[in-house]
């Protein structure tokens, strides 16, 4: 904090504006640190307290209505991105989109304070067509709120903020190692099972050229985020198959005919990732390389998803 309070004094409203920006866009920084630093700041006649409470509320807004806007253009793309770190994709997309279409409009006061929240409420408000002059009002409410909040707390307790953090810096050292270290080893320990996992079951891939030119092949379409938006398209003769509930269907799958997966992941991880459950249950499945945006590249056939497939999410009047 103490660090932040320099930094503030030092390069004043453009280091909070890029804090708060970036943490409205979603990125891990401390928005909520910075702000108070700015508070700080401004007590101690580093800011002029009105201009660094203006900075940090804008900052947010741009953020908020890039997201917002972001969210109504792309539909629930933009939310199963964001729900992909989830353990369940699918049952974050629709939990989400539920939760907030009964609580959205009093969400959006208070979303700023409950992590993860504060970067969905945007897009979902936008997903889920909320008016555009109710979203502003209510997000600037809960933008002042949440700025004004941490700025007092930081133009309030400067002195005592600096005395209890000079106070606790050792300790905070310490444990800023200690949760690097374990991070460092949670990492390294994942990229070991990933490295294991792909030894173990290798997966064959096939380009769009290959896949179109086999015979007697059944295809699945695993898209983790499945069918929000009516008008998805997805390769022709493709069948839908749900990549969370993977252990239900094995019984369904064809033994005698060759398959393949594809989805619109980043390097076809939910592909893969089925591909290898696939092949430990003794059933062999290939992945297409660079799933649908290769077929579509290839200008190879495509067909509208069905409408009685498609699951419409609730939505604002």
């Amino acid at each position: 904090m103490e660090a932040f309070v320099l930094a503030a004094a030092h390069y004043g409203y453009s280091l909070l504006f890029a804090v708060v920006l970036a943490e409205s866009l979603g990125f891990p920084v401390p928005a909520a640190i910075a702000v108070i630093a700015g508070g700080a700041a401004a007590a101690q006649g580093a800011l002029v307290p009105w201009r660094a409470l203006a900075t940090g509320v804008g900052a947010m807004l741009i953020g908020d209505n890039i997201l917002f806007f972001l969210g109504r253009k792309t539909g629930w793309w933009l939310l199963g991105v964001l729900c992909r770190l989830a353990l369940n994709p699918e049952s974050c997309v629709a939990k989400s989109a539920e939760s907030f279409y009964r609580r959205g409009r009093i969400l959006l006061v208070f979303a700023k304070f409950l992590p993860g929240l504060n970067t969905m409420a945007p897009p979902l408000a936008g997903s889920m067509g909320l008016p555009l002059l109710q979203f502003w009002a209510l997000d600037s409410a809960g933008t002042l709120l949440y700025i004004g909040a941490y700025f007092v707390v930081g133009f309030i307790f400067s002195d005592m903020l600096g005395t209890v953090l000079r106070g606790y810096s050792a300790v905070g050292s310490v444990i800023g190692w200690a949760v690097g270290i374990a991070i460092v080893l949670w990492l390294a320990n994942r990229v070991r099972l990933w490295l294991r996992s792909g030894v173990r079951h290798p997966v064959r891939m096939v380009t769009p050229k290959e896949l179109a030119g086999l015979a007697d092949v059944v295809i699945y379409d695993v898209r983790s985020h499945g069918y929000r938006d009516d008008g998805t398209e997805r390769i022709l003769g493709s069948v839908r198959l749900e990549p969370n509930s993977i252990s239900l269907t094995l019984e369904a799958l064809p033994k005698d005919r060759f398959i393949v997966l594809y989805c619109t992941c980043i390097r076809e991880a939910t592909a893969v990732k089925i591909a290898r459950t696939l092949a430990a249950e003794g059933i062999q499945a290939a992945v297409l390389k660079g799933g649908l945006s290769a077929w579509k590249k290839a200008r190879m056939p495509l067909e509208p998803v069905p409408s009685d497939e498609v699951i419409p999410l609730p939505r604002f009047a």
